[in-house]
């Protein structure tokens, strides 16, 4: 494997957990997205949204996404990461982007109590469903391949190897 890995999708869908899965079936390091630019900014994700903004925290993803490119990691991106056209871009261009796509019921029972992520925990049910019909596309149009997020864990990070070893 020469180059990243991005996982993308909704919230919940399952990107740390398949994440770290096939970052050891490939024998190279898992990144999660926002614990690095939480480590960058030594400041959580919240506190970085309640004081900078949310384009200052897309900024800084832009800039994580950019320092991945020729090295080999399984990095899961933030709901939001794969959403900016910028960001999209820096990743293809670093790596492989995967969508897992995992149905909405699923994501949001997974999201709908943690105070780590600042725009399900402020929202309603039904704005993080209108959210993830909207997001959805786009992860799709950003992505080189899908994931079917119904599957397991283990067979998820299997296809994902088996991806990142065509590459």
């Amino acid at each position: 494997m020469k180059k990243a890995v991005f996982l993308c999708g909704f919230m919940g869908c399952g990107k740390t957990t398949v994440g770290k899965v096939a970052a050891s079936m490939l024998g190279t390091p898992f990144i999660d997205l926002d614990e690095f630019i939480e480590q960058q900014e030594a400041m959580s994700i919240p506190v970085i949204f309640s004081t900078k903004g949310e384009n200052y925290f897309r900024d800084c993803e832009t800039k994580a996404i950019q320092q991945f490119e020729g090295k080999p990691a399984v990095i899961a991106t933030g709901g939001g990461a794969m959403l900016r056209e910028q960001n999209a871009a820096a990743a293809q261009n670093a790596g492989t982007v995967i969508f897992i796509d995992t149905c909405f019921e699923t994501c949001y029972e997974r999201i709908k109590d943690d105070p780590h992520r600042p725009i399900a925990y402020n929202s309603t049910k039904q704005q993080l469903k209108e959210r993830f019909e909207q997001r959805r596309p786009l992860y799709q149009a950003h992505s080189q391949y899908t994931l079917d997020g119904s599957l397991s864990p283990a067979l998820m990070a299997k296809q994902i190897k088996d991806i990142a070893l065509k590459k």
